[in-house]
């Protein structure tokens, strides 16, 4: 059968093409998507030509083993469909099932049967498609490690950063504060359990905030009381990680969960960092993090995955439902009004 795939075929540039899918092997299911989430930080990234040269889309998902990293190019990794049909003797009792893929943006896709996720009863479809952007909020959390009574700022309210700061909400901590550029996001922000949050374009707002950290910097040293025991850069900025390193504590730790792409960071590491002890530590989801690998597992961590997205409702994020044939209008709208765009979602179904 002809599946309609979304292809990036230049910078800024997309393309929706049939495309004949393969025969179906014993061990594979054909699955016709719902619906898939774009991700506005990887996949702007793959639109405007910021990926480097050197560097797989993903070498921990199959459905990209094969694809280098160059137009033209499929990418996406976050749908939800129903299985249609199954391999020579594959269960039939699954046909009907709906599933989570990790697989790029089209209207049908073939795959392994043991690479899907069964959706738990009562998960709706529009939730389940938050699967892969909550299991990263869960893995930098648990990379953070925040203690009892801990002072904590997630720079950045995207989709991920009001996910990680909606599972903080639930931790017993002495503060947890947002720094966002964007207004809306930043009153979904203190909907999604933040006390309070802030403008980095604001130096009111910033001296506010250093002032509810206790931030007392001496003259002429770089130590300091107080600061923000975690701080998660989840901006997609590299500017950002030099306010991170002015928010810390002492030994404070500072989880970067943004992929710069082919973006540097001009990072001061002058005195403050240095006397301060600040540690900046990277948090990427393809991976569990060693200390806890003996325990667990991503079988696991997607059990908990689910249970946070039962309990924080994340379909409230989706700003836009736009139908498949109509991806560009998306892209589009990312690029040049991200202020307008939280989490847009493709409908396979209009």
């Amino acid at each position: 059968m002809n599946a309609n795939q979304l292809f990036f075929i230049k910078n800024k540039k997309v393309e929706i093409r049939g495309q004949k899918l393969p025969e179906l092997q014993p061990n594979q299911v054909l699955v016709k998507n719902l619906y898939s989430a774009v991700s506005a930080g990887t996949e702007m990234l793959v639109y405007r030509g910021q990926l480097p040269d050197d560097m797989a889309l993903d070498e921990n998902l199959v459905a990209f083993n094969q694809q280098k990293n160059s137009y033209p190019l499929q990418y996406g990794y976050a749908c939800v469909g129903e299985i249609e049909e199954i391999g020579e003797d594959g269960d039939a009792t699954c046909i009907g099932n709906k599933v989570f893929s990790f697989q790029p943006h089209a209207s049908h896709h073939i795959c392994e049967m043991d690479s899907v996720i069964n959706l738990p009863h009562g998960i709706d479809p529009k939730e389940a498609v938050f699967l892969a952007n909550m299991e990263t909020a869960v893995n930098l959390v648990q990379d953070a490690n925040p203690h009892l009574g801990d002072r904590v700022v997630v720079m950045g309210q995207g989709v991920v950063g009001l996910l990680v700061s909606s599972i903080l909400a639930e931790f017993p901590l002495a503060s947890l504060d947002a720094v966002e550029t964007l207004a809306n996001r930043r009153i979904l922000s203190v909907q999604s359990g933040t006390q309070e949050t802030f403008s980095p374009a604001s130096d009111e707002d910033i001296t506010t905030l250093k002032d509810k950290l206790k931030l007392r910097t001496q003259p002429n040293s770089g130590d300091s009381s107080g600061g923000a025991d975690v701080v998660f850069e989840l901006t997609g900025s590299p500017v950002a990680l030099n306010m991170a390193v002015d928010l810390c504590a002492y030994a404070g730790r500072i989880v970067v969960g943004s992929w710069y792409g082919t973006k540097s960071a001009h990072l001061n590491l002058g005195t403050r960092f240095h006397r301060n002890r600040i540690n900046i530590m990277g948090s990427q989801v393809s991976t569990i993090a060693p200390e806890l690998s003996g325990r667990w597992d991503k079988e696991r961590r997607f059990s908990v995955t689910w249970d946070m997205i039962k309990k924080c409702h994340p379909a409230q994020f989706i700003s836009h439902c736009i139908p498949f044939m109509q991806a560009e209008e998306a892209y589009r709208l990312l690029d040049d009004s991200p202020q307008d765009a939280l989490q847009v979602i493709f409908d396979y179904q209009q």
